[in-house]
């Protein structure tokens, strides 16, 4: 079994793809910092035994992370838990997708991840949108090339700085729809303004990234933590695939798994 990991601002997600290549299950833990190797390889474990899943079933592991304090615990937590040879979405790793960026290397693992599996699901030109702590949207011209992307608080931030920075307003949640536009008090206002507001925002972008491309009809693939209430606000149509991340990690393990066997072969 592969165990691909993303680890995000927020959540630490995993994925257990089997030989067949079929998600066998996804899993999210909180991304925490101040937790050791030690603590990561108990909490590894332990998601792995709630799906039924052996550290000794893990033939194969790949990471990608924007959280580089994290990033050689869990490589280590993965080491103490399985002998499974890991690769990290980085320099050296073949996505199969070209960045025309300043400095490619400054572009998010989950970002390049998030675009490798959305261009298996749709023809570019296309945009891809990744909601964690913050919304990052990038733009995929028609060869299927990253031209660049915009970064925005995500809801989720904005709505929280909100509350914590004013004294009268209540946390609402953001799964379900406002019940009218025009909120008739303070709980009902704030929810239409972060779904609404959110969606008319997303919706602006989007039509200038479609503009910029010069494709008015581009599609919209979307991964992350974009509640469905601000999806059925947007006047775009937005495919959303929670674990379209997931997705991109098994394709570049993929393309480069046979490169890493034989390396195997030829060290030992």
């Amino acid at each position: 079994m592969l165990l691909a990991i993303n680890i995000g601002n927020s959540n630490i997600t995993c994925g257990g793809f089997a030989p067949d290549g079929k998600l066998a299950f996804s899993s999210k833990l909180y991304s925490d910092a101040a937790l050791s190797s030690d603590e990561l390889t108990y909490k590894l474990i332990n998601m792995l035994d709630l799906y039924g899943v052996s550290p000794l079933e893990i033939d194969h592991a790949i990471l990608s992370s924007v959280v580089p304090a994290l990033t050689s615990r869990v490589r280590e937590a993965i080491t103490k838990m399985s002998q499974a040879p890991l690769m990290t979405v980085g320099p050296g790793l073949k996505s199969g997708v070209r960045i025309r960026m300043d400095n490619p290397a400054q572009l998010g693992g989950e970002l390049l991840c998030a675009a490798v599996a959305a261009l298996r699901l749709e023809k570019p030109p296309l945009l891809v949108m990744n909601l964690d702590t913050a919304a990052t949207l990038l733009a995929v011209d028609a060869e299927g090339s990253i031209m660049g992307g915009a970064i925005l608080p995500a809801p989720g931030l904005a709505l929280t700085a909100l509350v914590r920075n004013t004294a009268q307003l209540p946390q609402v949640e953001l799964e379900s729809a406002p019940r009218s536009l025009l909120g008739s008090n303070t709980a009902d206002s704030l929810h239409s303004g972060i779904v609404n507001g959110s969606a008319a925002m997303l919706d602006g972008m989007i039509r200038r990234f479609r503009q910029a491309l010069k494709a008015p009809a581009a599609p919209v693939i979307a991964t992350g933590s974009l509640p469905k209430s601000i999806r059925d606000a947007c006047d775009t149509p937005i495919l959303y695939r929670e674990t379209l991340i997931l997705e991109g990690l098994y394709a570049i393990w993929q393309r480069n798994a046979r490169r890493l066997d034989k390396k195997i072969e030829k060290n030992t």
